[in-house]
């Protein structure tokens, strides 16, 4: 599912939340105590499976390689809980200077006086 987007390419918080109901999937993760491949599902918010994708696309990983690698680090949350605070963390990274600075764009300027 495709978060909609207003003419600005932004959605409300108000509106993201009217909309946001669990999507269940099916992932494959690497088991951390046996090394094989294990099937479970994940119940997210349709915006955090679509950042979950794109964060795929931007790291050139397949989403069951993301949530293997979520899965071999976490420590005492859900599989589900640490994927969400994979998510917030890898945005908040990019949001920094130098994420920023990285990506190209967003370097903050100070104001303009008038």
């Amino acid at each position: 599912m495709v978060t909609k987007r207003n003419k600005d390419g932004l959605q409300s918080a108000a509106e993201a939340a009217a909309q946001s109901t669990l999507e269940s999937r099916n992932v494959q993760v690497v088991d951390r105590a046996s090394g094989q491949a294990k099937r479970t599902s994940l119940r997210l918010e349709p915006q955090m499976w679509d950042a979950l994708q794109e964060i795929a696309l931007r790291e050139e990983s397949s989403l069951n390689a993301i949530v293997s690698r979520i899965e071999q680090r976490r420590t005492a949350s859900t599989l589900t809980a640490a994927v969400r605070v994979f998510i917030v963390s890898y945005f908040r990274a990019a949001a920094t200077e130098a994420g920023h600075a990285g990506a190209g764009h967003g370097t903050r300027r100070p104001p303009r006086a008038r």
